[in-house]
Formats: C-alpha cells, sequence, structure tokens
C-alpha cells in the first residue's frame, strides 16, 4: 500500500503512470524492500549505474525518496532542459552543486533537512556515474550526512541499469532486465559525535561502499569516478593526436 508519507502530489501522480509503464515494459525486480523503514529518516545510499536508476532505484518503495540530484538537471536550456527541470522539480529532487568547498556545505544542509523532517534522502556516494560499470571510491558526504543525522543508512544496489541505458546512449536496451537489491540499514550510532574526523568519516564511507559492493556484485576501484572519467577522457584523446602522425 501505498501512503504518501511526505513530499508532493505530483511525486505520485508521476509513479502511478510510470509504475505500471515501466513494469510492463522493462519487467524490472527488486529484493529486500524490507530493510527499508517504513517511518522515520533513512538515507538510501546507493551504486551509480545510469540515469535509469532514477527511475528504478525508488519504483518499489512504498515511500517517496528525495534525492540530491546534479543541479545541471535543473538548469538545461531548450525543451529538453524544460522538461528536465519540471521532471526533477515536481517529483521532489533537490539540485545540488557539485562544485564543492560551499556548495557542499549548502548540500549536506540541504540533506540534513530532509532527514530532520522523517524523510528518506536518497544519495549516490561516488558522485556520478560510474564510466565503466565498476564500484568507485565513495565520498564521504554521505558519512557526515549519517553521523549528523543519526539516521540508520540502507545500502541499494541498482544491478543491470548499467547496460540497459549506458552513459550516452538515449534509447534502452529491451534485453537488459533492471533491478535493485536493499541491504539491511547499516548503524553508525557508535561514532555520535566524531562527524568532524576525517579518518572516522572515510571508515563510515568504506564500510557504506563495502556493503554495496556485496550487494551488486561489482568490481571495487579505489579510485574516485570523477578522477577515473578524467583519465580515461585524457587516454581517448591520445591515439587522435598520434593517429595525426601517420599511426
Amino acid at each position: 500500500m501505498i501512503t504518501c508519507d511526505d513530499g508532493s502530489v505530483f511525486y505520485w501522480v508521476v509513479k502511478a503512470i510510470l509504475g505500471p509503464f515501466l513494469a510492463v515494459v522493462f519487467r524490472p525486480w527488486s529484493e529486500g524492500t524490507q530493510y527499508v523503514p517504513r517511518e522515520g529518516p533513512a538515507i538510501i545510499a546507493s551504486n551509480h549505474l545510469s540515469f535509469a536508476d532514477h527511475f528504478f532505484g525508488p519504483l518499489p518503495l512504498p515511500r517517496k525518496v528525495t534525492y540530491l540530484a546534479k543541479a545541471e538537471y535543473f538548469t538545461g536550456r531548450g525543451l529538453k532542459g524544460l522538461i528536465s527541470k519540471a521532471f526533477f522539480s515536481g517529483v521532489g529532487q533537490i539540485p545540488v552543486d557539485r562544485t564543492g568547498g560551499k556548495a557542499g556545505e549548502r548540500a549536506l544542509k540541504t540533506g540534513l533537512r530532509v532527514l530532520a523532517g522523517g524523510r528518506l534522502l536518497g544519495i549516490y556516494p561516488e558522485g556520478t556515474r560510474t564510466p565503466d560499470g565498476r564500484l568507485y571510491r565513495g565520498n564521504t558526504g554521505v558519512a557526515r550526512l549519517a553521523l549528523e543525522s543519526g539516521a540508520p543508512v540502507v545500502p541499494c544496489a541498482m544491478v543491470g541499469t548499467y547496460d540497459l541505458m549506458p552513459s550516452g546512449k538515449i534509447l534502452p536496451r529491451l534485453r537488459f532486465r533492471p533491478g535493485v537489491r536493499y541491504g539491511r540499514p547499516l548503524d553508525f550510532s557508535r561514532y555520535a559525535g566524531l562527524e568532524t574526523d576525517h579518518l572516522i568519516l572515510r571508515a563510515v564511507t568504506d564500510e557504506i561502499m563495502y556493503a554495496l559492493m556485496n550487494l551488486s556484485g561489482q568490481e571495487y576501484v579505489d579510485e574516485y569516478a570523477q578522477q577515473a572519467k578524467a583519465r580515461l577522457k585524457g587516454e581517448q584523446k591520445v591515439p587522435a593526436l598520434t593517429g595525426t602522425a601517420g599511426e
């Protein structure tokens, strides 16, 4: 039974319309939804394989999940930009400036307000989509949210969405069936009061990423996804440059 425990009516209208369509076309599966608290605050920490994660992650849950979404979803131009802004605003997603510094602190405070309201907060600890389907090092913002709010962290593993809709692809590949697997909540109350200790924040984040690795079955890479993307982009430029020399 779906109950409107928070958020806009538009969220539930969109879910009521999209839910049956996604179920018929993509046949998504889910496991472990019983681990997501039916009331009170919790952090849904997910791996990030594809744009499709925004749809299939919260789909099987009877509660609304408010995600910290990148600001670019709200600032695009043209018809596509308007549709993106209307959709993400309508379903209650929160734009986040990913430039770091003060912008990061504002995002943290916004997330804490969501949790203080007793709601579910969704976050992608990797900070961006995986460039190759592997699981990358998590940013410590998720740990700060957990320690400062006292909310449990529910690991959420997206499965199959990378193959379904890889980065850069507009149309999904229907032969791949997407799924989501929720794990047991992680309690970090033993670290209460230590939210400014970097070593503790790293330990908490690594524990969350370890849980995600086990749930998803992904290979883990001890590198930030942003760094991997920059490195891969640089490597892709090399053949083009050397190719002009006759190779």
